[in-house]
């Protein structure tokens, strides 16, 4: 009997086993991800990318911000990658940031020099527009920790189209005005106002010619603006002491004998200095008998 029931016991338990286990494989599992992995499809994106047959014309722009474990080696790297696609770099500001710096005395010749700094860099670069998120997702690989990525893109064709029409409004103006100065200018009053109206004609056109060439170039070559940082760092130097002026004085005797000699040519200097104003001296003395002489007979 007892033999039975441990059977039944047994069977029991294997089979909650079993119930519980198939639940657990049933269950949706959670997808786990690293707060600090982040890769490059995280910073890239195709958003707004011209297709081909398109009329449309974007000029895309990107600004990231992260950080990185070396700046100065990373950008290198950011310069090789802009080089390697075409780009260029515009701009690049890589600089150190001292946030404190204080000397510990260790012995009486030499000196602990501690400095706490950061390093970062701005950098500005173009690349052409259809490599802009290659050029992205190859920087990536540098992010350590990111703080943020703006991507535009702005729909240029309107503006460009508007340029177009502009330009071959002016460029009618133009002949319409040179035919009538050909044809029609007989005064000169009247041939110089048509000269000034084609000269801004002609002006207006190279304006909108300029602007279009402008809107194409950044249409053609994307600018990517980045600031990248890294960890704070300390630099430790050892230096030798700097003493006052006063260590280097002579010793007291010394210096009590160079002040006797320096005395004794100070008095020289002035009874020379008497000598040499004699007449005054006669002037004072004779003043001063005159002014005794008067006041006895007052």
């Amino acid at each position: 009997m007892n033999k039975i029931v441990k059977q039944s016991l047994t069977l029991l338990t294997l089979t909650v086993l079993l119930f519980a286990g198939c639940k657990k494989s049933d269950a949706p599992q959670e997808e786990t991800v690293s707060a600090n992995a982040i890769s490059a499809d995280t910073v890239s994106s195709s958003a707004a990318v011209e297709k081909e047959g398109s009329t449309r014309k974007f000029i895309r722009t990107a600004d990231i911000k992260f950080k990185v474990k070396n700046v100065t080696q990373s950008t290198y790297t950011i310069e090789n990658i802009t080089n390697k696609f075409d780009g260029f770099v515009t701009y690049t500001n890589l600089q150190s940031n001292i946030i404190d710096e204080f000397e510990t005395k260790i012995s009486l010749d030499i000196t602990l020099q501690t400095i706490r700094y950061n390093v970062e860099n701005d950098i500005t670069i173009r690349v052409p527009n259809k490599r802009l998120d290659t050029v992205i997702k190859s920087i990536a690989k540098q992010i350590d920790f990111l703080d943020y990525r703006i991507i535009k893109a702005d729909d240029i064709s309107l503006k460009m189209l508007s340029n177009q029409l502009s330009q071959t409004r002016s460029a009618s103006n133009e002949k319409r005005i040179e035919k009538a100065i050909d044809t029609k200018g007989k005064k000169i009053n009247d041939i110089m106002d048509a000269e000034n109206t084609l000269a801004n004609q002609k002006e207006q056109n190279d304006t909108a010619k300029l602007d279009n060439l402008s809107i194409q170039d950044q249409v053609n070559f994307s600018t990517l603006t980045i600031k990248i940082y890294q960890n704070e760092s300390v630099k430790t130097e050892v230096i030798a002491n700097t003493k006052d002026s006063n260590f280097y004085k002579p010793n007291i005797g010394i210096r009590i004998l160079d002040s006797l000699k320096s005395g004794w040519y100070v008095l020289l200097n002035i009874i020379v200095f008497l000598f040499e104003i004699w007449w005054l001296l006669i002037l004072a003395i004779g003043g001063f008998f005159l002014y005794k002489k008067f006041t006895k007979k007052e």
